[in-house]
């Protein structure tokens, strides 16, 4: 395993984060969502990132479970806060009151004191920047929490966070978790700059364009049984399972196993040769799969090689920053 500086912290992270989006507590068994904690640990994965929302808490209790045991001081555990938990108006986004009970609750359900990484999961137009930041600072110096991120904030939403962050005296965000991916490259434009600029790391989640990229999806043919297409969230992934996108990742996978390498392996390695990526999250429905995405660390990237597979993905590819999909989509 490689590991890496979660931007200009001095924390180090897995090269690859084990997350629990969409398997713990609903997609797989929990027996096979402990076996998938045990082979990223036996593959040297230490980073295991989730949130309140993943399961409406059962992802976080899951994780908390298959963790139990295991040195907390040997791991670094990520969760999130934004998206609605309950029925309530105070059960959801950047208020004060929702963060820090959310915390708490989080805590309770992962079976520690403290989490390594809270990320504000969305911005929230809605509570004011001040709030926010002050209440993630307020848990830092509690010991709660150790470090701070957001997740898909624009460059504009961080900067200026980091800026009030700065003349309030606040602890910094250290990392933004955006998607990105060979077919999603947006945060180049803005957001990628500006991190590298003010120290502040990627923790890029769907590099694998939620299994696209793995090659397992073919033009004109049903998606694979047992799939995550043919689960509830297929729905989710319309936009990329039309021909016009699976055609051209049908010739990237070839031109990467003529080159001796699995699609999934060089979909990973080509987003972790971005220098302002500090980790790629993966997930797993199976331990073979954890073994699979860590034989990305072994692939080269020749630069006519990387030259070839992004000129044959570069109709599907998405570069405009302003482009969104629905929240549905996106963890």
């Amino acid at each position: 395993m490689e590991y890496r500086h979660l931007g200009r912290s001095g924390l180090v992270v897995s090269a690859l984060s084990y997350g629990n989006w969409i398997t713990h507590g609903s997609q797989i068994e929990e027996e096979a969502a402990l076996s998938c904690v045990k082979a990223s640990l036996d593959a040297g994965i230490t980073t295991f990132d989730t949130a309140d929302v993943y399961a409406i808490g059962r992802a976080e209790s899951v994780l908390g479970r298959a963790l139990k045991g295991v040195r907390r001081d040997s791991i670094e555990i990520f969760t999130k806060v934004y998206w609605p938990t309950g029925p309530n108006p105070n059960n959801r986004g950047l208020s004060r009151k929702h963060i820090m009970e959310s915390l708490h609750a989080s805590l309770e359900r992962l079976q520690t004191d403290h989490v390594d990484l809270l990320q504000a999961h969305r911005y929230d137009y809605a509570a004011p920047l001040e709030e926010t930041l002050r209440a993630f600072d307020d848990l830092v110096r509690q010991g709660k929490v150790h470090y701070i991120g957001v997740s898909e904030w624009t460059a504009e939403q961080i900067n200026d966070a980091l800026q009030l962050a700065d003349e309030m005296g606040f602890d910094r965000i250290v990392s933004n978790q955006p998607q990105y991916s060979l077919l999603w490259r947006v945060i180049e434009a803005e957001v990628v700059p500006l991190s590298q600029k003010e120290g502040v790391g990627q923790i890029v989640w769907s590099p694998l364009a939620q299994g696209v990229l793995s090659g397992k999806y073919l033009p004109g043919s049903p998606p694979p049984e047992n799939s995550r297409a043919t689960g509830i969230e297929g729905g989710e992934m319309s936009w990329l399972l039309r021909d016009e996108v699976l055609e051209p990742v049908a010739a990237y996978a070839e031109l990467c196993r003529e080159a001796g390498y699995t699609p999934a392996s060089v979909a990973l390695a080509w987003v972790l040769q971005n220098d302002n990526v500090s980790s790629a999250i993966v997930g797993a429905s199976r331990p073979e799969q954890i073994a699979e995405n860590v034989k990305a660390l072994d692939v080269v990237l020749e630069p006519d090689f990387v030259a070839a597979i992004e000129k044959v993905l570069e109709p599907t590819t998405l570069f405009d920053p302003n482009f969104t999909i629905s929240p549905a989509e996106r963890p």
